[in-house]
């Protein structure tokens, strides 16, 4: 597995676990509706009617498309946020810097959504290379960020980071899980910028 960041690099000003942080739930949405509209419309084009959707490190709201999915499964730190979230099927609780496993089968999912919440994973190689082993071949993974964070919970190397560095941070992350990017977004309207880097299983 290659390693991607650095023990320096992964460190948080928080360092306490993740699930004392998201213990209580947050009903925000963490961009602006511009960049939420923009990002309904690139899963619109990334993602096809009957996919199996997996929505990782997911929230209250998904910002998926009116497409008609095979299943839409949510994953995240937020048992209150998840069971709110209409768009869900299922969902499962589980922390990716705890322990990189989830609980599917392989060839689970036809994709991956990660919006807004890239920046605070410690250990991305292994995470992207289990987003990988639940997608089935020729999968997508779709990862969407702005320039907004809880600046005590991201890692050093994102806070440390430009907006383009960040986008090579995740090229990066992919690399490591398998994955070929296939596109790169990189939009600065008035408001929020809207980064996104579409990955696909070869």
């Amino acid at each position: 597995m290659t390693t991607v960041l650095s023990d320096r690099d992964r460190r948080k000003r928080d360092d306490r676990p993740d699930e004392t942080f998201y213990a209580d739930p947050r009903f925000v949405t963490h961009a602006d509706d511009a960049f939420l509209d923009r990002l309904t419309s690139l899963y619109a084009s990334a993602t096809a009617p009957g996919d199996r959707v997996l929505d990782a490190m997911s929230s209250w709201v998904s910002h998926l498309p009116d497409t008609e999915y095979e299943r839409v499964v949510g994953h995240g730190l937020n048992e209150a946020e998840l069971a709110a979230n209409d768009r869900l099927d299922e969902f499962v609780v589980s922390d990716l810097n705890d322990g990189q496993s989830l609980p599917f089968a392989d060839d689970s999912f036809d994709a991956v959504c990660c919006a807004l919440s890239v920046q605070y994973l410690q250990y991305p190689g292994p995470t992207f290379a289990e987003f990988a082993r639940v997608l089935a071949p020729g999968g997508t993974v779709v990862v969407s960020f702005s320039n907004r964070m809880f600046p005590t919970k991201a890692i050093r190397a994102w806070r440390a980071a430009s907006m383009d560095e960040r986008a090579d941070l995740v090229e990066r992350y992919l690399a490591a899980g398998g994955f070929e990017v296939a596109e790169r977004i990189a939009e600065r309207p008035d408001g929020d910028p809207f980064y996104a880097v579409v990955g696909t299983l070869p």
